[in-house]
């Protein structure tokens, strides 16, 4: 099923005080079907000075981010990877420094695959991770010529293929058509979400983090969230909303880690088990007890040590010459 919305382009705030990103070795802009402008950074070793320069040597990590983030999302991810990896991350349209334009889940795909194109050379391996609308992307590219010419593997974070309005726990009531249409009404809401505050910080961990979340990482999550122009929030929701990704999800045929946290309110653990039954190479299901909905961020060891799992079985990383 593909989903198009229209939107407006507006106005992309840059990280707000309180959280110092890493710093990239390249940022390079990768231009989608439609002409759209995706921004890109790269990190680590063998960046490379061509928009198509492969690796060569380290092993390429691409990572997709989800609904209301950015780049700044995988900061913990970056920063231990790029170490021994090069690590590709990108902003989803209209968030970060990519700027606003027509949205769905061909959008979605269209802009991966630019994003592979511009960083990997033809025929060239990464190992992609996709947190949430991140995931999404993945099944939506799943059937691409570019995107199977690229993926070696993949790790499904947080994430579903459908029904997320209908499962969300965000609502403690009973489900049904009620809870179904509130969850809509919360999740497409047009209020603006206004500055980081003790009482926005509650409310965004009761929705999207654990219990056990420290406050810091909590704190790194609202500002990156609030960070988000209102439209472009409310234009994806009501993608997110009517999604259904079951071919892709068919089509996904490369080796997959699924990753869920067990307190998760956004895409509660369900998601993360249909997932595992319904692709064709899944590989594990990981359940991460008393996490939320932003795994990456609040259990970031995990999530990396996934990522170094499927980048040594599946890339074909050559040791450099003494």
């Amino acid at each position: 099923m593909s989903l198009s919305r229209s939107l407006r382009p507006g106005r992309h705030p840059q990280p707000r005080r309180g959280i110092t990103p890493p710093v990239a070795d390249r940022e390079l802009t990768a231009v989608s079907a439609d002409g759209a402008r995706i921004h890109v950074e790269v990190h680590g070793p063998d960046g490379g000075t061509s928009q198509a320069a492969g690796s060569g040597g380290a092993p390429t990590v691409v990572l997709a981010h989800g609904w209301t983030c950015s780049t700044l999302f995988w900061a913990a991810q970056i920063r231990d990877l790029a170490a021994d990896h090069r690590v590709v991350v990108y902003d989803q349209r209209g968030h970060g420094r990519t700027p606003a334009g027509a949205v769905g889940t061909e959008q979605l795909a269209d802009d991966l695959q630019a994003v592979l194109a511009a960083v990997l050379a033809p025929g060239e391996k990464a190992v992609l991770a996709g947190h949430s609308m991140g995931g999404m992307t993945m099944m939506a590219a799943s059937g691409r010529a570019g995107f199977r010419q690229h993926a070696a593997a993949v790790l499904l974070c947080s994430t579903g293929s459908a029904r997320l309005v209908d499962e969300s726990l965000v609502l403690p009531m009973r489900a049904g058509r009620l809870r179904t249409r509130l969850t809509h009404l919360i999740l497409g809401a047009r209020a603006p979400l206004g500055p980081v505050t003790p009482v926005s910080r509650r409310i965004l961990k009761y929705a999207t983090m654990g219990p056990a979340s420290a406050p810091e990482r909590v704190d790194e999550c609202a500002r990156v969230v609030h960070a988000c122009p209102r439209a472009v929030r409310v234009a994806w929701s009501h993608v997110l909303g009517e999604l259904d990704l079951g071919k892709g999800v068919r089509e996904l045929d490369v080796p997959a880690i699924v990753l869920g946290g067990t307190a998760d309110r956004l895409t509660p653990i369900v998601h993360a088990k249909r997932l595992a039954a319904e692709l064709p190479q899944c590989l594990e299901l990981v359940e991460l007890a008393g996490m939320g909905h932003m795994t990456p961020v609040e259990a970031p060891e995990a999530v990396n040590a996934k990522i170094r799992e499927l980048v040594a079985a599946y890339l074909d990383v050559k040791e450099e010459a003494a």
